[in-house]
């Protein structure tokens, strides 16, 4: 990094992409049996918040019809994307009618639906919402979980997809 380069403003919409993309993201689907079918979404920004009480959260864009259905629901189904699942992740951000094509999700005991793969599959319900700019920050309760501590979890981080290694450290 330059550090002698002068600091740019925020409105450099480019400039604020490009240090975004510094930071590597967790991604996750989010999904719901519907009346019509599957319902279900990719989301960014996915962390996790806090043990007691068990919360994690994702950011979700304000204007998306499917958060608007999704919102409504009292269960989701929050799968943690695996390595591999890049371009099911990228399904899965793409137009509603094709989501789920190729694709059978796990059902859970309350309408949740879980992406078969995941690294680790979260039943929740909404705790709440901060609006955040073009987004809102979703805060989700854990009801109940299950992981895969084997399986590497896929990031995004430079604008595209990344896997890590699920027990790499530095010492």
């Amino acid at each position: 990094m330059n550090h002698d380069a002068e600091l740019r403003p925020a409105s450099d919409l480019a400039e604020l992409r490009r240090a975004y993309s510094c930071f590597p993201s967790g991604v996750v689907a989010v999904c719901r049996q519907s009346g019509g079918g599957p319902l279900g979404m990719s989301a960014s920004s996915f962390t996790t918040v806090s043990l007691e009480p068990p919360l994690v959260s994702v950011c979700v864009r304000q204007e998306s019809g499917t958060w608007r259905t999704l919102r409504e629901q009292t269960r989701l189904g929050v799968s943690v994307f695996a390595a591999d699942q890049g371009e099911l992740c990228r399904q899965l951000a793409g137009p509603s009618p094709g989501r789920f094509n190729g694709v059978q999700p796990i059902p859970g005991d309350d309408g949740e639906l879980f992406i078969p793969g995941a690294t680790a599959h979260l039943a929740v319900e909404i705790a709440g919402e901060v609006p955040a700019g073009d987004h809102l920050v979703v805060l989700l309760r854990v009801h109940a979980l299950r992981s895969d501590h084997e399986a590497a979890p896929l990031v995004f981080h430079g604008s595209s997809f990344h896997a890590l290694s699920p027990h790499a450290s530095q010492r």
